[in-house]
């Protein structure tokens, strides 16, 4: 499929850097990127929760929306 995406320069040219140093193409980084974000699926969602230990009440989509938050904020 393509898909035109408007970024700013420097978006792109960081990405241009990626893709060359792991030596793959644009569309191939980017389908990595993709492949590796967090699917918004209710069951993988509770896969887990449950071994959590915690007895207070438990906000699964606030949680993992936080644990998202932190992981693009380690980048």
């Amino acid at each position: 499929m393509t898909v035109t995406l408007e970024l700013p320069d420097d978006v792109v040219e960081r990405l241009r850097a990626e893709a060359a140093r792991r030596g793959v193409t644009l569309d191939t980084l980017v389908g990595e990127l993709a492949a590796g974000l967090p699917a918004d699926d209710a069951l993988e969602s509770f896969i887990g929760s449950g071994a959590s230990g915690r007895t207070d009440p438990f906000d699964v989509k606030r949680e993992r929306a936080a644990l998202a938050q932190t992981r693009h904020s380690d980048s």
